[in-house]
């Protein structure tokens, strides 16, 4: 992550000037001259005293030149001081607050309420809204059923928590009748039921490990079959709701097609953007990351504006917002932040 440069360590003037720079460009995306901040400054500053200030911001690594024209533009360390020193947040309007406490409080099911509130964020921010799917740090077994298909295939079914269903169809080596699965599912609905998914799987690991010779017909049945099933419950398969990535083709900064393709790529694959979203949980709190602060390279013109939803106390998942590093924090910020708010009541 880039150096970060304290308030004081820079004069009032300097400030001015360089939240003036900010605003501009992410107002109308033009690099700005020492000619029109000395006329939009309010400052009583000559041309040159504003070049002088300005080379000063430049040798600081806040502000640079895009081409050979006089005209600055912030670089992403000069966005980091902007937002964690000169910022100031717009409030929401009325108009907002009501559209996302109205849809977010209507009853979805959990993955339609997850993908409504990434549109919402893509819709009141015309950019690209990410949502996490929600992580359950403890998943308890509720009830098994496992069902016979063709071709040596089984559905598995496992309630876990309250209501969360995962089904799973799962390939063996032999077909299974049904009075065996009922078995199964006799065995760990008896054995298992109100236990942790991932001690159960390590129970039925051990279990194999230790009998492995003298296994009889049914245990290994339970084994081979539920083994499969809690393969995929018993981790934390967290995954991203994207929306809006259209969007960013229309912004002029990432109109290049290689830069939209890599982006696109990374969108698709979506480890990379986890992988960011992974230090937002760990945090706890909302996280900004301005280009190549997120470290990695298809990211270096996109900021990504974070915030944790909490259920019951708990930070469970991650939404937030991608876009151009020149984007509107001052609302971007409040949406997103009462956005996660939002999301983790409704889903209370």
């Amino acid at each position: 992550m880039s150096k970060k440069i304290c308030r004081t360590e820079m004069e009032e003037r300097s400030q001015h000037l360089l939240k003036l720079i900010v605003d501009r460009y992410i107002q109308d995306g033009q690099p700005i001259g020492s000619r029109t901040l000395s006329r939009e400054s309010g400052l009583d500053l000559s041309p040159a005293t504003i070049r002088n200030i300005m080379a000063d911001l430049e040798d600081m690594g806040l502000i640079h030149s895009p081409h050979t024209s006089s005209g600055r533009i912030p670089t992403a360390l000069g966005y980091r001081v902007f937002i964690d020193n000169l910022l100031k947040v717009k409030p929401l309007n009325k108009i907002e607050i009501c559209r996302l406490r109205t849809q977010l409080t209507q009853e979805y099911e959990e993955q339609k309420l997850l993908e409504h509130t990434s549109i919402l964020l893509s819709e009141l921010t015309h950019l690209v809204g990410i949502v996490t799917l929600p992580r359950h740090t403890s998943k308890t077994l509720r009830h098994v059923e496992f069902l016979p298909l063709s071709k040596k295939r089984i559905l598995s079914i496992l309630v876990v928590n309250e209501q969360e269903v995962h089904n799973r169809i799962i390939p063996t080596t032999r077909h299974y009748s049904a009075s065996e699965l009922q078995q199964v599912a006799n065995y760990l609905n008896s054995e298992f039921i109100g236990k942790d998914i991932k001690k159960v799987r390590k129970d039925l690991l051990n279990a194999l490990k230790e009998t492995r010779q003298n296994i009889d017909a049914t245990m290994k049945t339970v084994i081979d079959v539920a083994g499969q099933a809690f393969d995929d419950c018993s981790e934390n398969n967290e995954d991203l709701v994207i929306s809006g990535q259209t969007n960013l083709m229309d912004v002029i900064e990432l109109s290049n097609i290689d830069k939209l393709r890599e982006l696109f790529a990374a969108f698709n694959q979506k480890q990379d953007i986890l992988h960011l979203l992974d230090q937002t949980l760990k945090a706890q709190d909302m996280q900004i990351f301005i280009g190549e602060e997120s470290g990695y390279k298809m990211l270096d013109e996109c900021s990504i504006v974070t915030s944790p939803y909490v259920v019951n106390n708990q930070v469970i998942g991650v939404l937030g917002i991608i876009g151009p590093t020149r984007m509107a924090y001052e609302s971007v910020i409040p949406i997103v932040n009462l956005t996660a708010k939002l999301l983790g009541a409704a889903l209370r």
